[in-house]
């Protein structure tokens, strides 16, 4: 079909539809091949198409001849670009010369991206220009790439938004001091503070910079990049040490469905890229701020941004995971919640410990003694050890089955993470582990033990504790509604609150 095709383009038969085909068929790499092979570097016939009066045929043509990666072609796909008057094939030249080695070419790209960035569109041309100045901004940061900029506002008063748990907000709040400070539905909104003061607080999982004092009340793309150019770059360039271009992306959280979204962001960022002269470039690699749009209630954004130049360390020692592996910091706000009820050099124990990460935010939290992680699976266990090596602490991993560990001293506390109803582990499987557990705990624990569970099955726990006098269940909290989500403090005996202020 490949060769009918171009022999009907050489014929001069139906030019466009017999392109478009063509192109159709060079979806394949197989073809875009035998096309190479069978035009043997011979091109006269598409070159000469470029000159077409329809636009469409030169559109078509540009493409093909792109696909071919000559870079004899480069000049004469470039002079085209340059000489074409008809907007929305611009971007098609642009897209052929980008599959070539264009690093001769930059110094013109460059100035014609300076060029479309002060152009002063219509209303018709816009979507057009838009499109190509997207191209050659793709283009250019390929062999430009941007100088990284270094953070320098850690101790810069802002107002800060903490996300957090949405249904233990308090936690968090509860370890700033001296800042009033709103809870949000999702977090928390923190005036006059710095990002030094709460950058080590362990149970917040994002930092986000308001950007407005108000909402934006518009919803057309065109107003709300103009309304946030000026404010992110200004925000940007108050925290951060260097003069080069920032790179930025766009998160909205909105309820346009996904293709109308999509377009909604381009036009923002396209506008946002303009209004900055360039010194905010949108990019969907390698980007250092984030504005993320919330859309509201009301039908309005609170616009806030992201800064990725920010060091933060407080998991620097996760560098392996698994699949069922509780978040960092989920296990710091178990460890939080349950702060009362930890001793002081408590031997612990972590009967399905997996990577290591609640073992090592409990030692965090209030430090430990001896600490034991068990886990059926090598690959967890090997994991773990690396984690808790870089975390600096100390534990003592097997790889077991739990129940059949034994062990020759009882322990003061179980801190462990519960395993849950998969498709590989069905509902009646977890109930029976829940009741061996209890059953194990009971014969490895102290007297006036703790056990601190996180766990999707609640109902499981409440069924077990009910079973043994010497139980009770001290605190539960909720992370997740939806999923049952909780954390519980279980006492066996007399065991006391701790009082920490």
């Amino acid at each position: 079909m490949i060769r009918e095709y171009y022999e009907k383009i050489c014929a001069g038969k139906d030019l466009r539809a017999n392109l478009i085909a063509l192109r159709e068929c060079m979806k394949e790499e197989k073809n875009v091949r035998a096309f190479a092979y069978l035009l043997g570097g011979e091109f006269d016939e598409l070159v000469k198409l470029l000159q077409a009066e329809d636009p469409k045929i030169r559109k078509n043509a540009a493409l093909i001849l792109g696909e071919m990666e000559s870079e004899d072609l480069l000049p004469v796909l470039f002079d085209a670009y340059k000489a074409e008057k008809t907007l929305f094939v611009r971007a098609d030249y642009l897209k052929a010369i980008s599959e070539m080695d264009y690093r001769p070419l930059l110094c013109e790209l460059e100035q014609r991206l300076e060029t479309l960035r002060s152009y002063e569109t219509c209303a018709e041309e816009e979507k057009h220009i838009a499109k190509e100045r997207r191209i050659l901004q793709q283009m250019v940061m390929k062999y430009r790439r941007t100088r990284r900029h270094r953070f320098t506002g850690y101790d810069v008063p802002s107002e800060l938004i903490l996300v957090t748990n949405r249904c233990q907000r308090e936690a968090t709040a509860d370890q700033i001091h001296g800042r009033r400070i709103a809870l949000l539905s999702g977090g928390l909104r923190i005036h006059n503070a710095t990002v030094e003061e709460i950058r080590q607080i362990r149970t917040w999982s994002e930092l986000l910079f308001p950007i407005m004092t108000k909402p934006l009340a518009v919803t057309e793309p065109l107003r709300i990049g103009e309304n946030l150019a000026s404010p992110v770059l200004e925000k940007a360039r108050r925290m951060h040490e260097g003069d080069a271009p920032f790179l930025f992306r766009i998160e909205m959280r909105t309820k346009l469905a996904p293709e109308k979204k999509g377009a909604f962001i381009r036009k923002i960022s396209d506008v946002i890229e303009q209004e900055s002269g360039g010194m905010l470039i949108n990019s969907v690699n390698d980007y250092e701020v984030e504005i993320r749009l919330l859309e509201r209630r009301d039908g309005t954004f609170a616009p806030m941004v992201k800064f990725f130049a920010i060091e933060d360390n407080r998991f620097a020692y996760r560098k392996e995971s698994i699949a069922a592996s509780v978040t960092p910091v989920n296990a710091a706000l178990t460890a939080r919640l349950a702060l009362p009820y930890l001793k002081e050099k408590a031997q612990v124990l972590d009967p399905f410990c997996g990577v290591g990460t609640m073992l090592i935010e409990r030692h965090r939290a209030v430090k430990t003694g001896v600490m034991y992680g068990i886990d059926i699976f090598g690959d967890a266990i090997r994991s773990a050890h690396v984690n808790t090596e870089l975390s600096g602490c100390r534990v003592y991993y097997i790889n077991k089955d739990f129940f059949e560990f034994e062990h020759e001293y009882l322990f003061d506390e179980i801190f462990t993470d519960m395993p849950q109803v998969t498709s590989s582990k069905g509902e009646a499987e977890i109930s029976l582990l829940y009741e061996r557990f209890f059953e194990k705990a009971s014969v490895l624990l102290k007297k006036n033990a703790v056990i601190v569970m996180y766990t999707t099955q609640p109902e499981f726990v409440h069924r077990e504790v009910r079973r043994y006098a010497d139980y009770r269940i001290a605190e539960s909290y909720i992370l997740n509604e939806k999923n049952n989500t909780t954390i519980f403090v279980i006492c066996r005996g007399k065991n006391e609150k701790i009082y920490r202020g």
